[in-house]
């Protein structure tokens, strides 16, 4: 029998006592993971029913390595609204002399494809997809996203109309969505449960937006009016400049986007500049990163924009997409706080910061050939199925996009069966009598 030398004793020990450290430090872990609430299954954006049909299965981990590049600049078709000026002094504002968030009571209009009476019209002699910013947006950073989504598409022939349900939370911004650990606190009356949450950074974005313009000044007009605002409506809607594009994506495929500058500015040769104004929001820095903005940001904006990038991933890919697709020159981000963490409805403006599109989109590691790629092979997908009504949802809980075939008249009501019923009566009446 052999026994250990005085080194492999010692050695042995050395092994023991490291043994017994990786030991100690698992059961805390494993204590602190009991503690930690448990990950809650999320709920789907919409409730599948029983008559729906699942017709296509899109794994995130397949849609991530398509690749579509190439795709030539495209043909603005026609130009709408008009724009105020940036106001410059709020690239002055830092943490130490903060601003308060103002409420701006102006209309922002988020109308659904099918509903834009400038789509309408062009589906009538030209391209084969329509779609708004945002719904191409979602679809082509989709396999950012976390949280779920859905959007209706309608083959008409051989065209296809992709369009933001009515009544679903579409437009509202998710706040942490790609976090480590995103918000889950419970009931619906908490300020940081993630409805509210979404809430309250749509009211932030919508509110600066409009405030670090030069309101009541010189506007910047497309030779069109905005098409969705009356001819009393001017002093309250909000600044924006609609773009009606044509891309062709190849194999026939045109696509026709209606894409949105937000103001206008100078640049620093003079030139006039489109951009793009968005909001980052602090709600609570224990929850969001450990980063407290009001001692960080004038001194460590990187690290600032970094826990942003890692939390919001998908929000911002969003945004720069649409920026890339309406050929914005500039994206203007304001660094927005809670005036205390506990006070979800008063906020103050922090900094703000600027990026060209294309640059902020190499930094965040988005590709737009990828990009271009999901969206091609989706709209592959939906050409390839018979003339209907379908609804591409992702998975609450799974890396995964699903296309159901859906009956027609799911998701309508009355008021939309009786304008459709009016729209057919109208085409009779315009068809020449043989």
């Amino acid at each position: 029998m052999q026994t250990l030398s005085k080194t492999q004793k010692s050695r042995e020990r050395d092994r023991q006592r490291q043994l017994r450290k990786w030991q100690k430090q698992f059961g805390k872990r494993l204590q602190e993971n009991k503690q930690k609430a448990p990950v809650k299954n999320r709920d789907a954006s919409v409730q599948v029913r029983e008559t729906w049909q699942v017709v296509e299965d899109m794994d995130f981990p397949r849609l991530s390595k398509l690749s579509l590049p190439g795709i030539e600049p495209p043909e603005d078709l026609l130009l709408c609204g008009k724009m105020e000026f940036y106001d410059k002094s709020y690239d002055r504002v830092t943490t130490k002399n903060e601003r308060p968030l103002k409420r701006i009571n102006r209309i922002f209009h988020k109308v659904t494809t099918t509903d834009d009476p400038i789509i309408r019209q062009l589906a009538k002699n030209q391209g084969n997809v329509f779609a708004t910013d945002s719904i191409l947006a979602t679809l082509m950073c989709s396999t950012r996203s976390t949280y779920s989504w859905d959007i209706i598409v309608q083959r008409v022939g051989n065209k296809l109309f992709f369009d933001k349900r009515d009544e679903s939370e579409f437009d509202l911004l998710t706040v942490s969505e790609t976090a480590n650990e995103p918000p889950q606190e419970e009931g619906a009356s908490s300020i940081n449960f993630p409805h509210n949450l979404a809430l309250e950074a749509t009211f932030i974005n919508h509110n600066f937006s409009q405030q670090v313009l030069k309101m009541g000044d010189e506007k910047y007009e497309f030779d069109k009016p905005n098409p969705f605002a009356g001819e009393d409506d001017d002093s309250v809607v909000a600044s924006v400049g609609y773009r009606y594009r044509k891309y062709n994506l190849g194999n026939d495929i045109e696509l026709i986007v209606r894409c949105e500058h937000d103001a206008v500015m100078y640049g620093p040769n003079g030139d006039l500049q489109f951009i793009n104004i968005k909001t980052l929001n602090e709600w609570d820095a224990r929850y969001s990163g450990g980063v407290d903005w009001r001692s960080k940001l004038d001194i460590q904006r990187g690290a600032v924009l970094a826990t942003e990038l890692k939390n919001n991933s998908c929000k911002l890919s969003k945004w720069t997409i649409c920026s890339l697709l309406s050929g914005s020159d500039q994206i203007k981000f304001g660094y927005v706080s809670r005036v205390h963490y506990r006070d979800s409805a008063n906020h103050v403006i922090l900094g703000t910061q600027q990026f060209k599109p294309t640059e902020f989109a190499n930094q965040i590691n988005l590709s737009m050939d990828n990009a271009w790629g999901i969206l091609r092979c989706i709209i592959d997908t939906c050409m390839k199925l018979k003339e209907g009504k379908y609804l591409i949802m992702k998975d609450p809980n799974k890396s995964v996009i699903r296309i159901y075939d859906i009956p027609d008249n799911t998701f309508e009501t009355d008021d939309e069966e009786e304008e459709e019923d009016d729209d057919e009566e109208e085409e009779e009446e315009d068809e020449p009598e043989a």
